[in-house]
This record gives structure tokens, C-alpha cells and sequence, in this order.
């Protein structure tokens, strides 16, 4: 039996738990569903948020009872809308910048690497960290209606880690991904089908959730460990990338003044003046 395959460790337990109903889970009939519970805030994600959907991954790997795991957003206007922007406001000196894209790094790779098939069931909007988390699963259910984007060159001014743009490079193609990017996109469902971002779309949101449900029961009943061993030879084929790689382009953004300038507006609910330093 192949064991899972380097699950990245250290996931912060005491910080998990302040979770609390942020995030909810449940098992049903071998299936888990994990739902992002903070629809007043399109379902941005905190750090315990994080360590808690870690934690969970984690723990799938560890008992055979679990066959597929189903992540969704609470309400319709949301899959998750990114990391909650509170969390960056004590950013001050490169250590916050570098240990907020470590932990994503980890948490992210605890998710993509989770033993079990992932099914993102999205509706709503699909953005920044949640459309990060969407590209860690291995299948994707969206309303026609959802929107998916990572809009920061005109929002906050920082940028992906590098193991971020790899992920998206392998769904879309770096072509697509610097479309993307460079015009701070949000695209439409059927668009981010046709660019293979999603691999399914549902004309409703109410029709997401079953159809996600649906793949995850057949998937289920298919043969375990053909389908982690499918995951572990893609992420193999994955170039890997140097520890540490892409340190200077994450400074660069976050130690900016563009970025606090960009925090400020996005709080503000103004436009930012971006001035490239």
C-alpha cells in the first residue's frame, strides 16, 4: 500500500481549532464535506481557516473511511473571495511577507496533496487564495454563474508564490495565466471551462452541490489507490521548483509601498495610485 505522499507537517493545531464554525465539517456515508462558513465576508479565508482545512486533509490521510472530500463556500456569493485582508495589516518587515506565503505554501500542499480526490463545488465568486484553493483539487463543479480570478494587479499589488503560478500553469497554460494576471481578469464560468480551470459547469448554483456530491460518490467506489497514485504521478511531472525560489519576487511586492498603498485602498474602498515602488 502506498503511503501518502509527503504531507507537508507542522500544521498549527492550537490555531486550527480557534476555526471554530468558520469552517464546518462532516462525514456522510464515506464522504466528507468541508464548507468555508463566513458568508458576511464572501468566505475570505483567515490563518486559522487555513490550519483548520489543513488539518482536515491531514487527518483523511490517516483512516481508510474516508473515500472523497467535497469543499464548497456558504451562500452563493462566494467560493471563497481570498485571504481576509485584516490578516495583512500587521505586515511590517520582510519575516510577515515570507512566513504569509510559507504558510499558504503549506496549507495549500497539505489540500493538493491530500490522499483522497478533492472536489471544489463553487459558486459565486472564485478569487485570490479560494481560487488558490480551487486549483488544488483535482476536480472542479462551478454554477455558470461563478466567477474565478486572481486580480491583484489592480487590488492589492502583491503577488502569487511560485508554486501558485505552477498550479495555475499546469490547469490554464502560462499564456492563459499571464491574461490572467496582467489584466487582473475575473472570468466567466464558461470561459474558465473552456480555458480548463473548472472541469464541469452546472447551469444553477442550487445544482453544484448535488453534481459535486454525485462525482464524489462515484469516485468513491473506483479503486483508492489507483486514484492516489494518479495524484502523486501528476504532482511528479510537476518540475520542482528550488527551496526558497521566488523569495525576491515576494518581497519585492509585499515590502512595497504600492502594496500598503494598495491595502489601504482596498479597505477604503478607493481606487489605488499604484506608483511601481
Amino acid at each position: 500500500m502506498m503511503p501518502p505522499s509527503n504531507t507537508p507537517p507542522n500544521i498549527d493545531a492550537d490555531l486550527a481549532g480557534e476555526a471554530g464554525e468558520d469552517i464546518l465539517y462532516e462525514v456522510r456515508d464515506g464522504i466528507g464535506f468541508l464548507t468555508f462558513n463566513r458568508p458576511q465576508a464572501r468566505n475570505a479565508m483567515t490563518f486559522a481557516m487555513y490550519e483548520r482545512m489543513a488539518q482536515i486533509c491531514a487527518d483523511a490521510n490517516e483512516t481508510r473511511d474516508i473515500r472523497a472530500l467535497v469543499l464548497t463556500g456558504a451562500g452563493e456569493k462566494a467560493f471563497a473571495a481570498g485571504t481576509d485582508m485584516s490578516q495583512f495589516r500587521a505586515f511590517d518587515k520582510e519575516e510577515d511577507a515570507l512566513a504569509y506565503e510559507a504558510r499558504i505554501d503549506r496549507t495549500l500542499g497539505t489540500l493538493e496533496r491530500c490522499r483522497i480526490p478533492t472536489i471544489a463545488a463553487i459558486r459565486g465568486a472564485c478569487a485570490g487564495g479560494g481560487a488558490g484553493i480551487a486549483a488544488c483539487c483535482d476536480l472542479r463543479i462551478a454554477a455558470r454563474t461563478s466567477r474565478f480570478g486572481f486580480p491583484v494587479a489592480r487590488t492589492l499589488g502583491n503577488c502569487l508564490s511560485m508554486m501558485n503560478f505552477a498550479r495555475l500553469a499546469d490547469l490554464i497554460g502560462t499564456a492563459r495565466a499571464k491574461d490572467m494576471i496582467f489584466r487582473a481578469k475575473m472570468i466567466e464560468a464558461p470561459a474558465a471551462l473552456e480555458y480548463g480551470f473548472i472541469t464541469e459547469m452546472v447551469e444553477t448554483p442550487d445544482e453544484v452541490a448535488p453534481r459535486a456530491e454525485e462525482i464524489a460518490r462515484q469516485i468513491s467506489e473506483y479503486a483508492p489507490l489507483t486514484l492516489q497514485a494518479t495524484k502523486e504521478a501528476f504532482l511528479r511531472l510537476r518540475t520542482e521548483l528550488p527551496p526558497g525560489g521566488g523569495r525576491d519576487l515576494l518581497l519585492m511586492c509585499y515590502m512595497s509601498e504600492d502594496f500598503r498603498e494598495g491595502m489601504d485602498a482596498f479597505l477604503s474602498k478607493r481606487p489605488p495610485n499604484f506608483k511601481g515602488q
